[in-house]
């Protein structure tokens, strides 16, 4: 803290900080993230290529297994930036690209864009609200707890998980929404039934069934348990966090640095971390939780 705002209000200090972040914040806010548009569809091209692949004998089923399950844990981030009109804001010419990689990213896992991208809303509006945040049911004590809450979320009858986003659709009035996550969802167990039926069962099991439990996993341990643990605050300075992961920001897919993208979620995911090293003295003065990073 300098000289000048140790003789401010605090009133005045909290302005100054707020100005000093929105500075630095606006300059990562100025440019379109090629590299989610290429990821993202890139990313599904690959998914979409491994069936014929596979079928013909040219990439053996555990080699193929192993690049799917690959493509469902990659394959939600571009659609969180479309999901953010990070892409192409509305009136802008890249609208079109932000709705179509926001829409096609996630056929691997099943994820209806526009459920996704209204409940991910809500998660933003009311982070660690038990009542209100789709995602609060993610929250566990332990790494291996998350884990388990993670599965028990998608077995019948759970109240977690994707049900939860039913509920908070209906809240939010967009019952309308449910009708996409019933069209993927038939969609989705109607191929693998097909497979099975017409001898394709362990194709149908490892190129989609088995890597989108274990996507799912990875993903809402990443992006939902690990960077609001242990979920107890409230607020714009107190929901999220900064945290070292052992898998390093590659491997966590970025979300050391979350709590820049919940303070200003228009920044694109890459340049979170550039953004968070020329923003972490304020974050300190902000009181935020910054954990080994």
């Amino acid at each position: 803290m300098t000289g000048s705002q140790q003789n401010m209000s605090p009133e005045g200090r909290t302005q100054q900080l707020r100005k000093q972040e929105l500075a630095i914040a606006r300059k990562y806010a100025q440019r379109l993230p090629w590299e989610a548009v290429i990821w993202g569809i890139g990313n599904l091209l690959v998914w979409l290529s491994l069936w014929p692949l596979v079928f013909m004998g040219f990439v053996p089923l555990w080699l193929g297994f192993v690049i799917a399950t690959f493509n469902v844990m990659l394959c939600y981030l571009p659609s969180h930036e479309a999901q953010h009109d990070i892409i192409g804001r509305r009136g802008t010419k890249w609208r079109w690209l932000n709705e179509l990689v926001g829409h096609v990213s996630t056929i691997p896992l099943a994820l209806p864009y526009r459920a996704a991208k209204l409940t991910h809303i809500q998660h933003h509006l009311h982070a660690n609200d038990p009542h209100k945040d789709p995602d609060h049911s993610s929250l566990a004590p332990g790494p291996w707890q998350a884990i388990v809450k993670s599965m028990h979320n998608r077995q019948p009858g759970a109240k977690g998980g994707f049900n939860k986003y039913a509920v908070i659709l209906q809240e939010i009035e967009r019952p309308d929404v449910l009708i996409d996550g019933a069209i993927y969802q038939i969609a989705h167990f109607g191929i693998l039934f097909g497979l099975a039926l017409s001898g394709y069962v362990w194709e149908a099991v490892l190129l989609w069934w088995l890597p989108r439990q274990i996507g799912l996993t990875y993903i809402q341990f990443f992006l939902s348990w690990a960077p609001h643990h242990p979920g107890d605050g409230q607020g714009r300075y107190k929901d999220t966090r900064a945290f070292k992961s052992s898998w390093g920001n590659v491997g966590s897919m970025g979300m050391q640095y979350h709590i820049i993208h919940h303070l200003h979620p228009y920044i694109p995911l890459t340049d979170t971390p550039a953004a968070y090293r020329e923003m972490r003295d304020i974050l300190e003065q902000r009181g935020c939780r910054l954990e080994g990073i």
